[in-house]
């Protein structure tokens, strides 16, 4: 869903080609690769998105010696539903990593649902985390397994305080309008 965010983005400020967006994402830094993005995955998601009806094809472009290139622009759906698409991949994100496609593209929805959002997860891993560390007084310690526990324990105290930490933080810049 974050590629299909990403194509309609890109449609919204201009008309471009599969290809073109590739390029965009290789240089300077190879993002298509970190993110595991190939040109096969690329093209099938301008497809799906077509056969949605939220993109359509514009014009061809052909040179000699080359593919041809099949321009896209965005419909009056597609640019209905991005902020729902948006709104969705936010709402079933377990990580802020898993939004950041969300949080570049976020002048498309509306700030004030975002936070409410990112609130109602920060509200839940809190209170998980309330419950969670209510279990470190159930367990049984003995001696044997004391360096495990103490490991284990850190590692989740860590990750969550710092999770916990980090969503406050883009709840407070997401309300400020630092992005």
């Amino acid at each position: 869903m974050s590629i299909q965010i990403f194509i309609l983005s890109k449609l919204m400020e201009d008309n471009t080609y599969p290809y073109e967006l590739k390029k965009q994402l290789s240089e300077p830094i190879p993002l298509d690769k970190l993110g595991g993005l190939t040109e096969s995955k690329l093209y099938y998601h301008f497809d799906s998105l077509a056969k949605q009806g939220l993109i359509e094809a514009v014009e061809i472009i052909k040179e000699e010696h080359r593919p041809d290139k099949q321009v896209f622009q965005i419909t009056a759906k597609g640019r209905e539903e991005l902020p729902k698409k948006i709104y969705k991949v936010m709402k079933n994100a377990d990580k802020i990593s898993d939004m950041i496609v969300c949080l570049a593209n976020i002048k498309y929805v509306e700030r004030s649902k975002v936070v409410s959002i990112l609130e109602d997860k920060l509200e839940k891993i809190t209170d998980r985390w309330e419950q969670v560390k209510a279990f470190d007084k159930l367990v049984q310690r003995d001696a044997d397994k004391e360096q495990f526990i103490d490991f284990i324990s850190s590692y989740v105290t860590t990750r969550n305080e710092h999770t916990i930490q980090w969503l406050e933080e883009l709840i407070k810049r997401v309300k400020q309008g630092d992005f």
